[in-house]
């Protein structure tokens, strides 16, 4: 599946990820983007975020513990099955968006990831990096963070600027803080950056429905718990020079039986990943 190339989506996408806003995003590795949905295309989202929390995937988590007074809800890969999700996807700026802050002529979609957390819910997103969770590499790498309920500064995503250039860091369970990815020892572990924020140059916004943080996949980021309700739509989009890249573990999300009909380095074409703008390998 290939979308062509719309002019207004173009043009939508060309005022909000200005020439400042690529030059942000390929140095901080990160960068918000104010008014990128239109009210009707947060509205759509809204409602696919709504169908998918009445009726999780069997990929959905919890990500907060029993005894957490809220609840922190993870679903992933439901573009097929949500409508909704595939309507903003596909007949949204993202492509167009992600395109040009990854300086891509290509553009492919990677995956979503619906997060939802409840008025109460203490349990924080740690400091992690994305990338080494996954099972691609390169560097022309997008997500986006879209809120559909307002977010304050103190409960926004946060991101320590220019990290997105690495090393790549131990990935760990959230919750356990196991090594269950890369074997133990074999990346540095993450530094306490709470413990040290001042010695980091943290980014984090004010999000209004409607804006979107797109970060580079290597980024640190994190986030705290919710004193109000936060649903967000995050969707990974993937650039010209990004390959396949076979685990030999499971990784975050899964893709069952891909590595048997991709092999190591190979362009990701295939079915679970549909190219949004053509253009490049």
């Amino acid at each position: 599946m290939t979308t062509s190339r719309h002019p207004s989506l173009a043009a939508r996408a060309a005022a909000v990820a200005s020439d400042e806003a690529i030059a942000a995003f390929q140095r901080d590795g990160a960068v918000c983007l104010r008014g990128l949905l239109s009210a009707d295309e947060v509205a759509v989202l809204a409602r696919g975020i709504d169908a998918n929390l009445a009726h999780p995937s069997p990929r959905a988590l919890v990500a907060s513990r029993p005894d957490d007074p809220g609840h922190f809800i993870e679903d992933f890969c439901n573009w097929q099955a949500n409508a909704d999700y595939r309507s903003v996807i596909f007949e949204s700026p993202l492509a167009e968006a992600a395109a040009r802050l990854m300086q891509s002529r290509s553009v492919r979609l990677y995956h979503d990831h619906m997060l939802t957390k409840e008025p109460g819910t203490r349990q924080a997103t740690p400091w992690h990096q994305d990338q080494p969770y996954y099972n691609v590499d390169g560097r022309q790498n997008i997500s986006f963070w879209i809120p559909v309920d307002p977010v304050r500064r103190e409960a926004t995503l946060e991101f320590v600027a220019g990290s997105h250039r690495g090393p790549w860091l131990m990935p760990r369970s959230f919750m356990s803080n196991e090594a269950r990815w890369f074997p133990e020892g074999s990346l540095a572990d993450l530094p306490d950056i709470e413990a040290t924020r001042a010695q980091h140059p943290i980014l984090g916004w004010a999000l209004e429905p409607g804006d979107a943080v797109a970060f580079h996949m290597l980024a640190l980021h994190a986030a705290a718990g919710a004193d109000r309700r936060r649903r967000v739509f995050s969707v990974r989009f993937l650039g010209d020079d990004m390959r396949h890249a076979p685990r030999r573990w499971k990784t975050s999300p899964d893709f069952p039986g891909l590595a048997d009909e991709l092999p190591p380095g190979a362009p990701l074409e295939h079915a679970l990943f549909p190219r949004l703008i053509e253009g490049g390998a």
